[in-house]
């Protein structure tokens, strides 16, 4: 490998349901098979979504270490990452964990909503935060910690998202990204910092936040990094941005009118644009970024991909069923309520609960995937009105295995939005994304 005329990027998507790692060159092109490792959210009945820290950390060691070991001779420039927005994290003063990582879909921390919305104007803290108060957010996590576990409270010495606990495990250093943290629901969008008003609320001290890096800050590995990984001993490594943000530009949805559709393991539909923080945004929608100069906007569901596996375990359904679901017809009387992980966009309702409503000796599970299917396509159309509400939709960008995985889905939520959903020709669009930023830095390509 001529690798100083042709640098490599060593991509790592730090999903919720797997870490990817690729190696890419500065035309942005593949080089060699992505590598891929699976894991699970533990869920629990009393809302519980976490995943163990330590063995988190090492999933995506493990998928450095077999892509390097794959590419000995690689020397790689950039590190560039993407990870799943809206964990929260502790850890002591000796960088151990004190917490699990707590996922989007941990809804502990539901009651300190409600207290939230007494104690707030909570239109003005959405224009602000770009964030609705909600479970899934530090603002309620963060009272609920400090309430209901005050032993850890105490311990812990700063609160952070898994891609900066990842970061500091494997390369000793924590910075956070504008991305990531614009997603907590605590970051000022506009100002680009912690909101003040919210840390003293929650009586939390700003030192215990993580420290954001600037634009054009990169992180360098440790020795310790260096001498297990000697490829990346010249490397830059780019703090992660969320993966929303990385699909976005993967899918080279990259100005208003231009708009992205996934489901994956969630769901969501996204528009990304060169400017300032919305000043009057959407009801039920959020504002997040990129980094300093590029927002994304949009609404996401807790129940995608997510729900449609959870049916299929239920009804036993272990066969391709694209067939059959393509030559159904929808049965009106059999409707999903499809807040089974709860309700995020639009509605943000902490007491949203899934069911299925009129199921009888007619049906049988595939009617009731199918009814799944529509339910979603019509929360996604809920969205996706929002989001005309701010800027035109002018095309839509299909995105996420599971849509790949089933075409009908597709076909359903194009016939609910009245608009037609370019398929993806791009299988890792988040690792893409990853690509596409750290080649802007490398000074290949002008985004």
């Amino acid at each position: 490998m001529k690798t100083d005329t042709n640098p490599l990027i060593l991509a790592i998507d730090n999903g919720s349901s797997s870490v990817r790692a690729g190696f890419f060159d500065a035309a942005g092109r593949s080089v060699g098979e992505v590598v891929k490792i699976k894991r699970r959210f533990q869920i629990g009945p009393n809302g519980e979504s976490e995943l163990n820290p330590l063995a988190a950390t090492v999933h995506t060691r493990n998928a450095i270490d077999l892509l390097l070991a794959e590419h000995p001779n690689a020397s790689v420039h950039f590190v560039s990452f993407c990870a799943f927005w809206h964990s929260l994290c502790g850890l002591d003063s000796n960088n151990e964990p004190t917490t699990p990582i707590l996922g989007w879909a941990d809804t502990r921390a539901r009651q300190y909503s409600a207290m939230l919305k007494q104690n707030f104007d909570e239109k003005q803290i959405h224009e602000r935060t770009g964030a609705h108060f909600h479970s899934s957010f530090w603002p309620a996590k963060l009272l609920w910690m400090r309430d209901e576990e005050p032993e850890i409270w105490a311990r812990t010495a700063r609160w952070l998202s898994f891609s900066d606990l990842c970061q500091q495990e494997l390369f000793g250093d924590a910075r956070t990204s504008v991305s990531m943290a614009s997603a907590t629901g605590m970051f000022d969008q506009a100002a680009c910092i912690w909101d003040d008003e919210l840390l003293r609320f929650i009586g939390l001290d700003p030192q215990k936040m993580p420290e954001v890096a600037a634009r054009e800050e990169v992180i360098r590995p440790s020795p310790e990094a260096i001498s297990r990984w000697p490829q990346l001993a010249n490397a830059r490594i780019l703090p992660a941005i969320g993966d929303g943000a990385a699909d976005t530009l993967g899918s080279h949805c990259e100005k208003l009118g231009e708009a992205v559709l996934m489901i994956g393991t969630s769901a969501s539909m996204r528009m990304m644009y060169e400017g300032e923080p919305p000043q009057h945004l959407p009801e039920g929608l959020w504002s997040y970024r990129l980094d300093e100069r590029r927002i994304v906007i949009g609404g996401a569901l807790s129940d995608g991909g997510n729900l449609i596996t959870l049916l299929r375990r239920k009804y036993a359904i272990n066969r391709d069923i694209n067939h059959e679901l393509a030559r159904r017809k929808r049965e009106e009387s059999l409707r999903v309520e499809p807040f089974f992980f709860g309700e995020r966009s639009t509605g943000y309702r902490e007491d949203a609960k899934g069911e299925i409503l009129g199921f009888d000796e007619r049906h049988d599970g595939i009617d009731v995937v199918l009814a799944a299917m529509h339910a979603i396509a019509d929360r996604l159309a809920d969205i996706a009105e929002r989001l005309e509400r701010f800027a035109s939709v002018e095309s839509i960008k299909a995105s996420g295995g599971t849509l790949r995985e089933y075409p009908v889905w597709r076909e359903i939520i194009e016939a609910k939005l009245g608009k037609a959903i370019a398929p993806s020709h791009t299988r890792e669009s988040s690792l893409r994304g990853t690509v596409l930023l750290a080649l802007e830095r490398l000074g290949k390509m002008e985004l």
